[in-house]
């Protein structure tokens, strides 16, 4: 009891050594939803509208990616990263930089398979169109990208969601330095085990609300979409 009243009092107080941490979580968490968008959705968008040998194998590849454990893609960012790995002349390891780039990692494939289901159905509907217009490739991904707009947000806060709540892999590649790559979920990990549970308990707070917020907007999409629609 008085652990939850500690932990309420550090979030309504705007406790400046939380709170840092949590800018620190969104700012690296945002940053790896844009670069995983940047590559997953028109990867996404590709698959959905071109055909080549080998299609099928990479679409079940890409789907099963989106289980990739956060702990292996931790361990393999950490070598290319390492002193004597191929990238390590510059020096990314133990940065906010590193925990991006393994957070893009996990998410990539999760925004790339759900955009090439929703620009296949899309495509299914307006494949004779396009066809009899003779838009172009490019013009087709483009056309469809936007129109699935709405859906494709959804994608990208689903990624939000896996990437705000990690924890393995950034505790490897960020090495959860204080006040530089401690996150929130590396934080609550270590003050857990230190036995200083209001902090935790604040940011398992805060965490949750961010996590219920992501997943509201998304369902609130979803309903303003089927709206317009009908």
């Amino acid at each position: 009891m008085q652990e939850g009243l500690g932990a309420w009092q550090l979030v309504v107080s705007g406790d400046p050594g939380l709170y840092g941490i949590v800018g620190l979580s969104l700012a690296i968490s945002l940053s790896a939803v844009a670069l995983a968008a940047l590559v997953g959705l028109p990867l996404g968008g590709l698959l959905a509208l071109t055909r080549f040998p080998g299609r099928g194998a990479v679409i079940v590849l890409a789907n099963a990616l989106m289980g990739l454990p956060p702990v292996v893609v931790g361990l393999v960012v950490y070598l290319l990263l390492s002193r004597s790995g191929p990238l390590g002349s510059f020096g990314l390891l133990f940065t906010p930089t590193a925990m991006v780039i393994a957070q893009a990692i996990l998410i990539t494939p999760i925004i790339a398979a759900l955009t090439r289901q929703t620009v296949e159905d899309l495509w299914l509907e307006y494949r004779d169109e396009m066809n009899a217009m003779g838009v172009s490739p490019l013009g087709r991904l483009a056309t469809l990208l936007y129109d699935a707009r709405v859906s494709l947000i959804t994608t990208l806060l689903a990624g939000f969601g896996r990437a705000a709540a990690e924890v393995g892999a950034v505790m490897i590649v960020g090495g959860n330095i204080d006040g530089f790559t401690r996150t929130m979920t590396t934080a609550i990990a270590l003050e857990t085990s230190k036995g200083d549970l209001p902090l935790a308990m604040g940011l398992g707070f805060v965490l949750v609300s961010i996590v219920l917020a992501v997943n509201a907007s998304a369902w609130g999409l979803r309903l303003f979409a089927q709206k317009r629609i009908g």
